[in-house]
């Protein structure tokens, strides 16, 4: 499926990106209700990283992935899971049945939709009294790696923008009318990888490589040498796992 944002040259970085927080993924959980069996569909679900993660809490998942090759590794990733179904569409159109799911994700996925116009259709497809999540990984920018790869990030890059996915995402869930009060939630996770993998997850970075355009490979060899010269065969990164839910009305 066509999108506006072709993440096929970036599909095998992708799995190199870091899972979310267990802690922040219970939390959400719980407060939606669900359960072994609930109902969940998760729209953009790329690599199945937060696909697994509801997968194993024993929902029925629906995935939804627009883009061929992203879907084809989060098939491979979760074949041994019979309560994940894999469907292609977007967003704004899943092309799910309505008045389906108890909750309803997008794992670093909302930033690329037109955002209201997707939770129009996320409420389309909850029950009554579902549950909308929103969600993303956030480096943190103070660890001393990370604020070096900051630095070359706005070197290289005039007027560096993190987009909408660093956004508090609230006012934008608000402004649909179609939720009730927004719940915000987050997790720490540390993400141990392999030096070499880590670096090849930046070539994942939708936002630096439209932004970057043709000077993303320069970037990614900085990072490279950076990485690098810390000598070091795995290295230890801290994210947030930050997510905001909301009910809908």
């Amino acid at each position: 499926m066509k999108t506006e944002w072709d993440y096929t040259d970036l599909a095998e970085a992708y799995l190199k990106r870091p899972d979310y927080a267990q802690s922040a993924i219970d939390q959400m959980l719980e407060k939606a209700g669900v359960r072994k069996g609930s109902l969940a569909c998760d729209v953009g679900a790329g690599a199945a990283h937060l696909t697994l993660k509801l997968a194993e809490a024993g929902l029925q998942v629906s995935a939804i992935e627009p883009n061929d090759a992203m879907r084809s590794n989060g098939i491979k990733r979760t074949e041994q899971y019979k309560n994940v179904q894999w469907y292609e569409g977007v967003g704004e159109h899943t092309g799910m049945e309505s008045n389906k799911y108890d909750l309803v994700t997008f794992g670093s996925s909302f930033n690329v939709c037109n955002r209201q116009e997707a939770l129009i259709e996320v409420k389309r497809i909850l029950k009554d009294a579902g549950w909308f999540a929103c969600m993303w990984n956030h480096r943190d920018l103070n660890d001393p790696l990370q604020k070096e790869i900051e630095d070359i990030l706005k070197a290289e890059i005039e007027n560096y923008s993190y987009g909408t996915r660093r956004e508090d995402q609230t006012d934008v869930i608000n402004q649909s009318g179609l939720f009730n009060e927004v719940v915000y939630i987050e997790g720490t996770v540390i993400h141990e990888v392999l030096a070499e993998d880590f670096i090849e997850g930046w070539k994942s970075h939708g936002t630096v490589h439209r932004q970057s355009k043709d000077k993303f490979d320069l970037i990614n060899a900085k990072i490279r040498d950076v990485v690098e010269a810390k000598g070091q065969e795995y290295i230890k990164i801290p994210y947030t796992t930050r997510i905001w839910m909301a009910q809908v009305r």
